[in-house]
């Protein structure tokens, strides 16, 4: 089955800034939003041109924090840096596989990864998984751990909010099918064995609750092909 990401209530792609590696700049973050399907807040930063981006928040993010992007960057939570410049041991998020395309990497809700090593090959990090990659030394990296962990740690008491979580995500959940159902709750319920037991096209202009099947269908069953004389 094909898999389809939600794409209704979405605000902006969540990518750093193109900057080159020469450029510093220092942003302010004016808003701390929420994007459906994201348990990770995203934090809308203005610059002082400007211009505009959003971003994934860490922990310890508010309105009024100052984020600094650039190489001098300090080893503080919410900068973003290369990782290059990022000392052994240092906690970060959101880093880019590739330099450039805005951070792929570690963007869950209260994920982390380490910065391992540095070598000749490249600098290595261990990942939530707990594996480990080696990457480009100039991609970039946010420091600290992202915000909105334990979301998922708190039961769902009610069958629909279960179903509104997993249908911001894209993901699938069990619906019980109408034939199983009593004749009171559905149309398709009742009788001695689990079948519609009438036409299930309706009309487009039926009322609802009897607006279950097939939905002014322009055809149903298999096509007749008449024999040629």
């Amino acid at each position: 089955m094909q898999f389809r990401a939600a794409a209704t209530g979405k605000l902006a792609p969540a990518k750093y800034p193109r900057f080159t590696l020469s450029e510093q700049h220092e942003g302010e973050v004016i808003d701390l939003v929420h994007e459906t399907g994201r348990d990770a807040p995203l934090a809308r930063v203005r610059f002082k041109d400007g211009n505009m981006s959003l971003v994934p928040s860490v922990l310890g993010t508010r309105i009024g924090s100052k984020l600094q992007f650039g190489l001098k960057s300090e080893i503080t939570n919410g900068n973003v840096i290369s990782i290059q410049n990022i000392p052994d041991g240092t906690i970060v998020c959101n880093v880019e596989r590739h330099f450039g395309d805005g951070g792929s990497l570690v963007k869950s809700a209260g994920s982390y990864a380490t910065v391992f090593s540095h070598s000749n090959e490249g600098v290595t990090l261990k990942l939530p998984s707990g594996k480990f990659t080696t990457l480009h030394p100039q991609n970039r990296a946010m420091i600290g751990v992202l915000a909105g962990g334990g979301s998922g740690d708190r039961p769902f008491m009610r069958a629909g909010n279960a179903w509104r979580r997993k249908r911001s995500k894209g993901h699938k959940y069990p619906i019980v099918r109408g034939v199983a159902q009593a004749v009171y709750v559905h149309p398709h319920g009742g009788g001695r064995h689990q079948h519609v037991g009438r036409s299930s096209t309706v009309s487009r202009n039926a009322p609802p609750g009897r607006k279950v099947g097939s939905i002014a269908a322009r055809k149903t069953g298999r096509a007749r092909i008449k024999e040629r004389k």
